[in-house]
Order: structure tokens, then C-alpha cells, then sequence
């Protein structure tokens, strides 16, 4: 039958050889013992995966966590053909959150897939049930949020699109669990449960930052002593990404239509100016010295 789910799954294919798609590529590999093909048009992108991954090995195995990173590395490998997904029994697509590119990315890719394959997204904020459409079979598409950094952070956020079948979603949830992450289900709307609530409070950080209430370090020396989370608001939104946040942002006011999810103007500028947190050296941290 067409559409048909294989309810095994020993190859798992990652789209996008970023921050986070290394860190799934991690977790599949260590964790759930799969073999992992990564996928990333740039060789300079796969270039750094490798050397984050070789990073991640080595500092498991001086922390005692590891005895070597010999089984992980010849469980993953990186590969600039796209067409090579059809090996893959699942696929997570991990590519920057631009929803135009994602539902191009999914015309694309769903033909080549192997039959029954499932084709999960990384998507923090964008439209599963619009994802799903893209593809050449619906009902086996889902959201699968992994949050960020992946090896260490436990959550899976899991988004059902309208077609997204039952099966879907049951091998979804036991693949997640094969690598040791806890999931949460989300219905599909916009920033799902995680970002509908954190970035508005992100934004409303920036907000302040902006109307001069408050610097930077008092706002986040606020908020880590006030209820007890590990980074301020600022810090956080360096770490993700501001472009991210900003992306985020505009799908909430987009498709919600309520102007308290409008982007903070600070937030855009920065965006504009290429501040973008710590993958560029500069947010509202500088970060030059340390890298």
C-alpha cells in the first residue's frame, strides 16, 4: 500500500549539517545506535559537523563518558547528494526556519524518499499541517522539535499535522524515546508549546532593553536570580539566534494576528546589522574575545 509505514528503522536521515542537525545526528548514533547520513550542500558545513562532532567525542571521553568515538563516527557519515535520502527510513530535516525554503525543500525531497518513510521537521514555529501538504505522502509527516543543545537538553516537542497518520506519530515517539528524549505533543499552531511561550518573553526582554528600563546585565541577572533559570532572557536569545527569534517572532504576529507577538524594532535592527548572538561573534553580547 502506498503510503505504508516500515515500523524499522536502522538508517536515519538529517537535512541541514548546522548546530542542530549534528546534535540529532549525535544522539541517533550514540544513543539510539542507528546509522546516520547527514545531508548539507556545503562542504564547509560538513566540515564543521565533523569537527563538532569530533569535539563532542572528545570531551565525553575525558569527562570518563566515553571510551572511544570510534563506533559513533563510522555510524555517521556526511554526503552533499540530497538524492541519497532514499536510502533513509526516516528523515529529519533540520534546515534554517524560512518556511519558503522548508516547503521547497519537501516538494523536493518526498519523491525521492524510500516508500514509507517518514519525514519529520525541526521547525520550531512553522505549519506541519503546511509542511505535510508540500509532500508526496502527508500522512507521514510530523514535527519533531528537538531543542537546542540537542546531546544535552531532553525535550522533543511533537506536532501532528492534520494529515499525520497515528502510525506516524507512534514511530515518531519511539524513536525519540530510542534516543533518550522526552516527548511533549503539541496541536499544530503557531510556535507550538516551547517558543508561543518563550519568545514573546524573549521579545518582551529586548522591548525593555530598548525602552531603556534596564542594561542587558541587570535584565538578565533579573530574570537567572528572579526564577531561577540558567540564562537570561538576552543570553538566550544570543544562543538560539536572533535571526531565529526574529523568524519565530514573525510567524507568531503573522499568524496569529495579535500585535503583543509584534518583533521588538531592537530585535530587527540587530537582525538587520547582522548581530546575531554567538554564531557571529556579536549580539547583544560580544562574544570576539571568546571564540
Amino acid at each position: 500500500m502506498l503510503g505504508f509505514i516500515s515500523r524499522k528503522i536502522t538508517t536515519l536521515g538529517i537535512i541541514g549539517a548546522g548546530q542542530m542537525g549534528t546534535g540529532i545526528a549525535i544522539v541517533g548514533a550514540n544513543t539510539a545506535k542507528l546509522n546516520v547520513k547527514i545531508f548539507d550542500h556545503s562542504k564547509e558545513q560538513n566540515s564543521r559537523s565533523v569537527s563538532f562532532i569530533d569535539t563532542w567525542i572528545n570531551r565525553k571521553i575525558s569527562k570518563g563518558e566515553l571510551k572511544s568515538g570510534d563506533e559513533i563516527k563510522a555510524k555517521i557519515s556526511h554526503l552533499t547528494d540530497l538524492e541519497s535520502v532514499a536510502e533513509c527510513d526516516f528523515i529529519v530535516e533540520a534546515i534554517s526556519e524560512n518556511p519558503d525554503a522548508k516547503f521547497k525543500l519537501f516538494r523536493h525531497v518526498s519523491p525521492i524518499m524510500k516508500q514509507g518513510a517518514i519525514l519529520a521537521s525541526n521547525t520550531s514555529s512553522i505549519s506541519i499541517t503546511k509542511l505535510a501538504a508540500c509532500a508526496e505522502f502527508p500522512q507521514n509527516v510530523i514535527g519533531m522539535h528537538f531543542m537546542n543543545p540537542v546531546p544535552v537538553m531532553t525535550l522533543v516537542e511533537v506536532i501532528r499535522g492534520l494529515q499525520t497518520s497515528e502510525s506516524t506519530l507512534k514511530i515518531t515517539l519511539e524513536l525519540a524515546k530510542s534516543m533518550g528524549k522526552v516527548c511533549t505533543e503539541s496541536q499544530d499552531r503557531p510556535g507550538f508549546i516551547a517558543n508561543r511561550i518563550l519568545m514573546p518573553y524573549i521579545n518582551e526582554a529586548i522591548q525593555v532593553l530598548n525602552e531603556g528600563v534596564a542594561s542587558k546585565e541587570h535584565i538578565d541577572t533579573t530574570m537567572k536570580l528572579g526564577t531561577n533559570v540558567p540564562m537570561g532572557p538576552l543570553e538566550l536569545a544570543d544562543f538560539i539566534g536572533l535571526d531565529t527569534c526574529l523568524s519565530i517572532m514573525q510567524v507568531l504576529h503573522r499568524e496569529i494576528g495579535d500585535s503583543k507577538y509584534r518583533p521588538s524594532t531592537l530585535l530587527v535592527n540587530y537582525v538587520n546589522a547582522g548581530w546575531l548572538g554567538k554564531k557571529t561573534g556579536k549580539g547583544f553580547y560580544d562574544y570576539k574575545k571568546k571564540i
